[in-house]
């Protein structure tokens, strides 16, 4: 067992694909060789990705795979043989078309305990794969299942203009393949492979012949000047930064933000140096987020802090050379982000010479949707619809209006035409300045929370009930119109809307009916709407995205459909009833109750008698009247302990009912002959089942 190595050279890789690039290429390659049984159970695949290169080293490898017994069944034996018992010419033609004999074939017993008939079948012994055979394979395999983002057609060097085009993700210039220290003869897009690789493009060697598959990373290294694992090297550039930002009294941010950068600018080097830079002070005047942005998304450097998380006018450059004297790179990259940065000064500072409501009328300009209108009609419907939302709530109705009103009025600003992602954030800049009230300007940033799992709910008031009206409107618009999200189809971000508003009502405990918001967001819209049903769809897409957030915080199925199949309408009452249920559930009685409940639906489902008030005079017979008197007693703990919230006592005490429960159902034939008797009897049930399902349906919980 020898290990192999495959690289593959090309032109600067597209860095936020490298990652899974290389991950792909070097999984996929070890799964090919795996199949074919040239990699053992034991073999790994190391992964190497840099700027300009996807490669793999996989141990374990065999120069050839272990032979395959292959069997067929081909046809009956009767078929097969004449009555002499030489081949048939059936099995002959057959035979010629399998490159195989008649001493492969063998007769077998078919058919219920083998005793249907004699069948011929081919059992032939396959020789394993070379390693040249099964490498060729995988390889063509690997590059074409590679998640590439967007492909390119090339011609590769030396060709003839005449000459057919490749397609990959980048042109490529070199193929390595050995297998030890021997070169496997392999070709792919156009390369035939060899032990030939490149270092870096300044401070390393140009060629550099690898001696074997496991010096792969170690000569790279030494002679090429190349960290070539992508792991390695972000770990290396980890904790030059984590060093680099100590030693300047600070700190790199937020962990989430500093990781998506450092994947991105790992795939910009081979050979990674941090050296720290600086900016003009009279920059920080300037909204810090802008600062860090246009630092972040358009430099790639890494913004410092200090240790109260505000923005200093110094930054790290991730550089792909080392230099002892690194002046003129840490020059170069100030004089670049000088610009930008006084970009950023400019947009701030000519933003904020008009208000921020002089800027509605612009939005009568911006197309929303062409179905639906523009910005400027919609900041009316949030205007009114996040102030029905408040006077539901009891929260200031005004400040929920103003907030909402303003909310879309900076996209028409030139610090957001710049930087998209900043808008929210300097709506509340401008209504600060603006003088606006301190809730209605936090809450025009806080409108568009959560934007992502995981993310801040709105902390004001006036931000819940801005953040509720964005969401609903935009389920209620796009659902009017008919665009519904199908399979993982979701322009809109519409599923991401309706979480957002399942974890603010439920998250936030808010006492409002999903039902009637949504019927208020869908009010506004109706107007346009070409569909009818929008609410019930509306409401259906919502409870269904409810499952999966209660699936992702823990509950099981059962105890989600028990809650959620009864379309609460309230749904800050959601996680103290599903805890209920689980409550429940650990009671001894609880099964019995389950699937007494289960009974009771389906026996008033099935009857053609209608339920009928319970008349104590027609109870008869002692289990019927045991549980009268047993409802009795439980329903009014029950109902009060319901009325309070505490639906977990309102479930424990329907624990009592079990022997009652019991009896009746041993003892009393609900579908009596006297049809009096009869609707009485399914009145004792109706009551029952509604004393069980107040709560929750606890008959999902039956096996």
């Amino acid at each position: 067992m020898t290990t192999l190595l495959v690289e593959l050279f090309t032109e600067e890789l597209p860095p936020k694909a490298l990652a899974r690039l290389g991950r792909a290429f070097a999984e996929e390659l070890h799964k090919g060789l795996t199949s074919r049984g040239l990699a053992s159970p034991k073999s790994t695949a190391t992964i190497y990705a840099t700027p300009r290169r996807l490669a793999a080293a996989i141990t374990e490898v065999t120069d050839k795979g272990s032979d395959s017994k292959v069997e067929k069944k081909l046809m009956p034996a009767k078929v097969a043989f004449d009555a002499a018992g030489a081949p048939s010419a059936s099995l002959q033609k057959r035979l010629e078309k399998e490159n195989a004999t008649a001493a492969d074939i063998s007769l077998r017993k078919e058919g219920p305990e083998g005793n249907s008939g004699d069948f011929a079948w081919l059992v032939q012994t396959l020789p394993g794969a070379s390693l040249q055979e099964g490498l060729q394979a995988a390889l063509t395999e690997a590059i074409a299942r590679l998640p590439i983002p967007k492909v390119m057609r090339y011609q590769p060097d030396g060709a003839a203009w005449t000459d057919p085009f490749i397609e990959f993700v980048r042109p490529a210039h070199g193929l390595v393949a050995l297998y030890g220290s021997e070169v496997i003869p392999v070709s792919a897009l156009g390369l035939k492979a060899g032990r030939i690789t490149h270092g870096h493009r300044f401070q390393g060697a140009a060629d550099i012949s690898l001696k074997s598959a496991d010096s792969y990373s170690q000569q790279l290294q030494e002679e090429g000047a190349v960290i070539a694992s992508f792991d390695e090297r972000k770990s290396a550039i980890r904790t030059w930064l984590d060093a680099a930002a100590k030693k300047e009294d600070a700190n790199l941010g937020e962990s989430a933000d500093v990781e998506a950068l450092l994947d991105e600018v790992n795939a910009l080097v081979e050979r990674p140096a941090v050296y720290v830079g600086e900016f003009e002070a009279e920059f920080l005047a300037v909204p810090q987020e802008c600062l860090i942005l246009t630092m972040r998304l358009n430099q790639k450097y890494f913004p410092l802090f200090d240790a109260s998380g505000k923005l200093k006018n110094r930054f790290l450059i991730v550089s792909n050379m080392q230099l002892d004297d690194p002046k003129n790179i840490v020059e170069g990259n100030q004089r670049v982000v000088r610009p930008r940065l006084s970009d950023a000064k400019f947009f701030f500072d000519f933003d904020r010479r008009e208000k921020l409501e002089s800027r509605l009328a612009a939005l009568g300009s911006v197309v929303y949707h062409n179905k639906l209108g523009t910005q400027g009609e919609r900041v009316k419907r949030l205007e009114q619809l996040a102030g029905a939302i408040a006077d539901s709530l009891k929260f200031d109705a005004t400040k929920a209006k103003r907030a909402a009103l303003l909310a879309k009025a900076d996209l028409v600003t030139n610090m957001v035409g710049e930087f998209p992602e900043l808008q929210g954030i300097m709506g509340r800049y401008y209504a600060t300045h603006d003088k606006e009230d301190p809730e209605v300007a936090q809450a025009i940033e806080e409108h568009y929370q959560p934007r992502f799992a995981g993310d801040a709910l709105p902390a004001t008031n006036a931000g819940t009930c801005a953040a509720l009206a964005d969401k609903l409107d935009s389920l209620a618009g796009i659902f009017a119109i008919g665009l519904i999200p199908t399979g993982d189809k979701d322009p809109f971000a519409l599923r991401r809307a309706a979480l957002g508003v399942i974890r603010i009502l439920i998250e936030k405990s808010l006492p409002v009916s999903l039902k009637q918001i949504v019927e208020a967001a869908f009010k506004g819209v109706v107007a346009k709407a070409s569909d009818a049903d929008a609410v019930a769809k509306i409401l259906d897409f919502i409870y269904e995205r409810l499952r999966g957030y209660l699936k992702d915080r823990g509950y099981s199925f059962d105890e989600i459909e028990a809650v959620v199949s009864q379309r609460p309408e309230r749904l800050d009452q959601v996680i103290p009833r599903i805890e209920a249920v689980r409550a429940f559930r650990a009671l001894p009685e609880a099964e019995a109750l389950a699937a007494a409940n289960k009974r009771v639906i389906n026996i008033l489902r099935k009857s053609e008698s209608k339920p009928g008030a319970v008349n104590a005079a027609l109870l008869t017979e002692d289990a019927e009247k045991a549980l009268h008197v047993a409802l009795a007693a439980a329903k009014p703990e029950a109902d009060a302990a319901f009325a309070k919230g505490d639906y977990a006592a309102s479930l424990k005490r329907l624990a009592g009912l079990r022997g009652a429960v019991d009896l009746f159902f041993d003892k009393v034939m609900v579908n009596a002959e006297d049809p009096a008797v009869r609707a009485n009897r399914l009145g004792l049930l109706a009551e029952l089942g509604h004393l069980f399902n107040q709560v929750a349906d606890i008959s999902k919980l039956a096996a």
